[in-house]
């Protein structure tokens, strides 16, 4: 298998554990560096490249698939690549781990609006709340349009958590938005996150998460 942006490999390692063997293209050196510490020992090869530029040797995979990082892969290249690097009848897969607004999700998402919008960071669509999940619209038509696939199959998860202020916050820290903000910024926005959560009975924050898993066969 190949995938395409490890990180530091918790995807990888579901895999490795069922026994496939899989060779990684990751564009981070140091998350590069956390995913070899994290699978020592397991069937991995880890190379710290952009995938659009990496030349992995065609028709040797099974299995070309990414865990949230194909949406940033440029799209002029990504299907067409993954076309060449797969084997006759080698599948694509790929998925995207997003906050999702179901009917019942947690209110905190709309109050803590008000202080993205007076930092000026407000949510970039005139509609809210979003769409809920059901209603998102997945990627089957892009890939049948690239002419390279068939037999697209799509399934949708939808999932909650539950945060602590501190755990919220850690979470946020981990978006490049939030890790982009100027510090001021951040500061106040996250003051006002652990207040806002700190002053709940339960002192927690249901966040809801959705993904839209994409398989696709190689065309010949």
């Amino acid at each position: 298998m190949l995938e395409i942006g490890c990180a530091t490999g918790k995807a990888t390692r579901t895999l490795l554990q069922r026994s496939f063997s899989i060779v990684c293209v990751e564009l981070g050196a140091g998350l590069a560096e956390h995913a070899r510490q994290n699978l020592t020992g397991l069937p991995v090869e880890i190379h710290v490249e952009p995938f659009e530029t990496w030349e992995g040797e065609a028709g040797t995979f099974d299995l070309v698939y990414a865990a949230t990082a194909w949406h940033w892969i440029d799209p002029a290249i990504r299907y067409r690549k993954a076309h060449r690097l797969l084997r006759s009848e080698g599948h694509l897969a790929f998925w995207s781990a997003l906050h999702a607004f179901p009917s019942g999700f947690d209110p905190f998402f709309t109050e803590i609006q008000e202080v993205y919008d007076a930092i000026g960071e407000s949510y970039d669509s005139e509609e809210w709340p979003p769409p809920p999940p059901e209603e998102i619209a997945d990627a089957a038509e892009e890939i049948e349009a690239s002419g390279l696939f068939e037999d697209v199959r799509l399934r949708r998860y939808v999932w909650e958590r539950s945060y602590t202020a501190d755990e919220y916050v850690a979470l946020l820290e981990t978006f490049s938005g939030h890790i982009a903000m100027e510090a001021a910024k951040r500061e106040l926005l996250y003051r006002e996150i652990r207040e806002r959560i700190g002053s709940r009975p339960e002192q927690r924050v249901r966040r809801h998460w959705y993904a839209i898993l994409h398989v696709a066969r190689r065309q010949p």
